[in-house]
């Protein structure tokens, strides 16, 4: 007859056993996720597309195109289509929202003239999603100046937030984001970008960019290098002449780039007619109508009190007031 004990005793074994194999897998998954081959993308071309911003942008690769998002990071919006996600940006640099977009499009212009000569790309094409038909995938940018989203952070025009990713050469993320956190704090101290806009220093730029760190192993000329267990698929993109400086049709800029709106921020609660009320995505006639009955406000803030604007539709409407 089986004892207790021993019933107790292999049920036991098969926890530890089970213990053992759930671990051995979770190491095995970091292992190969630290161990997956890069592939890179040398000679990369930024095409020109109004979709584009300071962290995310359309690339040309040989006949190739893609669209990079940058890991670790995170540069303001350039237009008021996500209201939500402008309001917590605003708030990290401690700035409205209105120059939460000028940074955005200062950023922009900063990521353009940085890809404006070719460029490496290092990907494991992981889906960063987005809203083009065009996939998107995360990547490391790497310019004549060194890591692309080192640049953003340490001039200002982007915090040290966003998707983690370890960086070609390094084991694991925390050291690039500690340096990430050193840019940002020596921005914010110099009070440039973001961290100046309110001083006018939005396009202050900072010194000794020849600092910044190149990920690639194996060559001299990149002072962070070190070696590398992971394999480089490298991906020779010769472009052709046409695509030197690379262009979209009106057709397909359209689709690309949202149609301009309301502005953010500059509508009266109190003095609004009907017709621009209707203009901020998300109020229709009905809640117009609501809204003008419920006046005055003592500030837009009041918006809550609006029969029909909950939590959510307050987040989305509440950018473009005064």
């Amino acid at each position: 007859m089986i004892s207790r004990d021993w019933i107790c005793l292999q049920f036991a074994r098969i926890a530890l056993i089970g213990t053992a194999v759930f671990w051995t897998a979770v190491a095995d998954l970091g292992a190969r996720e630290g161990s997956k081959d890069w592939t890179v993308l040398e000679n990369c071309r930024l095409i020109v597309n109004p979709a584009n911003d300071g962290d995310s942008f359309h690339v040309s690769a040989g006949t190739n195109e893609y669209i990079f998002r940058l890991y670790l990071v995170d540069a303001p919006e350039t237009d008021e289509m996500t209201p939500g996600r402008l309001v917590v940006q605003a708030k990290y640099f401690g700035i409205t929202v209105p120059q939460a977009i000028e940074v955005g499009r200062a950023a922009k212009e900063f990521t353009r003239e940085k890809l404006s000569e070719p460029f490496t790309v290092f990907t494991h094409m992981s889906d960063a999603m987005g809203r083009s038909k065009l996939e998107r995938f995360y990547a490391f940018v790497q310019t004549k100046d060194g890591d692309l989203g080192e640049q953003l952070v340490r001039n200002g025009l982007a915090r040290n937030y966003g998707f983690k990713g370890v960086p070609p050469g390094l084991k694991n993320s925390r050291l690039e984001l500690e340096k990430l956190q050193q840019f940002e704090d020596e921005a914010k101290k110099e009070g440039i970008g973001a961290w100046g806009v309110n001083a006018g220093r939005l396009n202050v730029r900072a010194p000794n960019e020849s600092s910044f760190s190149v990920f690639v192993p194996g060559e001299k000329a990149w002072p962070r290098a070190t070696p590398l267990a992971n394999t480089f698929s490298r991906v020779f993109a010769t472009p052709a002449t046409n695509l030197s400086t690379p262009t979209i049709s009106p057709a397909e800029a359209k689709k690309s780039h949202p149609k301009e709106k309301t502005p953010l921020g500059k509508i009266d609660i109190n003095t609004a007619t009907e017709k621009e009320l209707t203009t901020v995505p998300g109020i229709g006639r009905v809640m117009a109508a609501r809204i003008i009955a419920a006046r005055p406000f003592r500030s837009a803030d009041d918006l809550k009190k609006v029969s029909g604007i909950g939590d959510k539709k307050y987040v989305q409407i509440r950018p473009y007031f005064q």
